[in-house]
C-alpha cells in the first residue's frame, strides 16, 4: 500500500481503479446513441411522409378502376369500397382502342430500346476500349449536348424528319434513339472503363477483332449495365407525349399517352374508365421493373461507382 501511494504521488493524483475507469469508457461509448437514433427517426419519417405523398395519388387511381361510379363521386372519400367491379375496364375497351394502341406503343419502345442500347454500348465501347486521337475531346461534345433542351432541338427536327417524308410515322420515335443516347453513352463508358484491357488483349491474341470483342466478351460482361439502360429506355419511350403528339396524326399510330389524352378530353366525366385505361398504361412498366429489379439496381451501383 505504500508503494501505491508512493507512486500516485509521484504522477500527481490518486490510483484510479478499472472500476472507477470502465463506467466512463461506457458512457463516453453511448453518448452519441441517442442523436443519431433521433437522426435517423427523423429521415426515416421525411421518407415515409414523401413516399405516402407519391403512393396515395397511384393507390387512389388503381382503387378507382374497381369502384363504381357511386363509390368514386362519393362525399367523404370511399378509399376501400365495399362493391368491386369490373365494369370500368368493359367500358374503356368499348370506348377506347387499347389493343391498338398498347400494341403501337410496345412497338415503338421495343425497337427503341434495341436502337438506344446497342448503338449506346457501341459508342461507349469506342469511348472507352479503344484508343484514338480526340476521343476525349469528342466525349467532351457528347456531354454538352445533354445541356441542350428538347424543345431547342424539336422544330430543326421536325423539318428534317418533314424533309424526308418520315412524319406521320413511327420512324421520328425510334430513329433518334439508334443514332446513340448521350446519357447512355455516359453511363455505359463509365462501367466499361471498368473491366480490365487484360480481357480484349487475350481476344486479340486468340485471333478476334475488334468486332468479335465487343459482342462476345465485353456485351456479355455489361448485362447489368445494358438491362438499366433498357429499363431507362423503355420507360421514357412507353411515357413519350410529346413526341407521338407532334409527329403522328393518324389515329391507328396513336400511342397509349397519346390516345389516353384524347380519350380524357373526350370522356372527361367517365372517371372510371378513364382510371381502367390509366392502371393498365403503368402495368406493364411495373411488371418490366420486378422482372429485371435485382439486374437494374445492380447495373446502376455498379455503373455509378466503377469508372
Amino acid at each position: 500500500m505504500a508503494d501505491t501511494a508512493t507512486d500516485a504521488s509521484l504522477v500527481g493524483g490518486p490510483t484510479k481503479t478499472l472500476a472507477d475507469i470502465e463506467p466512463r469508457r461506457i458512457v463516453q461509448r453511448h453518448r452519441p446513441l441517442v442523436p443519431r437514433l433521433l437522426l435517423g427517426l427523423a429521415k426515416h419519417a421525411v421518407l415515409i411522409g414523401l413516399s405516402i405523398m407519391f403512393i396515395v395519388p397511384l393507390f387512389w387511381m388503381v382503387t378507382g378502376a374497381f369502384k363504381t361510379a357511386a363509390d368514386i363521386n362519393a362525399s367523404p372519400i370511399v378509399w376501400f369500397p365495399d362493391e368491386i367491379t369490373f365494369d370500368n375496364f368493359v367500358q374503356a375497351a368499348l370506348l377506347f382502342p387499347l389493343g391498338q394502341y398498347f400494341f403501337n406503343t410496345a412497338v415503338i419502345s421495343v425497337l427503341s430500346v434495341i436502337g438506344a442500347v446497342f448503338s449506346s454500348a457501341m459508342v461507349g465501347y469506342g469511348l472507352a476500349r479503344i484508343e484514338w486521337p480526340g476521343r476525349n475531346v469528342l466525349f467532351v461534345i457528347i456531354l454538352a449536348t445533354m445541356m441542350i433542351p428538347f424543345y431547342v432541338t424539336m422544330f430543326p427536327a421536325f423539318e428534317i424528319f418533314r424533309t424526308f417524308n418520315l412524319t406521320n410515322t413511327w420512324a421520328p420515335l425510334i430513329i433518334p434513339h439508334c443514332l446513340g443516347v448521350p446519357v447512355y453513352i455516359f453511363l455505359l463508358r463509365q462501367f466499361l472503363r471498368s473491366l480490365p484491357k487484360e480481357l480484349s488483349e487475350s481476344a486479340r491474341i486468340d485471333g478476334a477483332n475488334e468486332w468479335q470483342i465487343f459482342i462476345r466478351v465485353i456485351l456479355p460482361l455489361i448485362k447489368p449495365a445494358l438491362v438499366a439502360v433498357g429499363l431507362f429506355q423503355f420507360l421514357a419511350s412507353w411515357n413519350d407525349f410529346l413526341g407521338p403528339l407532334i409527329y403522328l396524326t393518324d389515329p391507328n399510330l396513336y400511342t397509349i399517352s397519346l390516345g389516353l389524352s384524347f380519350f380524357r378530353g373526350e370522356y372527361a366525366s367517365e372517371y372510371g374508365p378513364l382510371m381502367a385505361v390509366s392502371t393498365l398504361a403503368i402495368l406493364p412498366v411495373i411488371i418490366l421493373f420486378f422482372i429485371a429489379q435485382r439486374t437494374f439496381i445492380q447495373g446502376i451501383t455498379l455503373t455509378g461507382v466503377k469508372g
